[in-house]
């Protein structure tokens, strides 16, 4: 649904995200870069378990959490991409403990 609408020349960067390599460009956020998976929901609801994905893209509506680098509930609307970042989609109810 979503694509890059141009290719910026500059070395692209690799994440995982639950497991898998995908390229990004310096600059992207985490949740523009899950916008151009196949999947592009970052959790589930809690309660009723219903995707979500990220929708305001300036950290007002907390539907892009993810967990990023063994963070929980980080907003990937916020989060600059760096080669090497781990990042998984959440599902259901956050756990804390470790």
């Amino acid at each position: 649904m979503f694509r890059k609408l141009h290719e910026s020349g500059a070395p692209a960067l690799t994440l995982t995200i639950d497991g898998q390599s995908v390229a990004a460009e310096p600059g992207e956020t985490v949740a523009a870069v899950l916008l151009r998976q196949q999947t592009p929901a970052t959790r589930t609801t809690p309660v009723h378990e219903s995707p979500r994905a990220p929708y305001c893209m300036m950290g007002v509506c907390f539907d892009c959490l993810a967990i990023v680098d063994g963070v929980a509930s980080t907003q990937t609307c916020l989060v600059t991409v760096r080669d090497g970042m781990r990042v998984e989609r959440q599902f259901g109810r956050r756990s804390v403990l470790p």
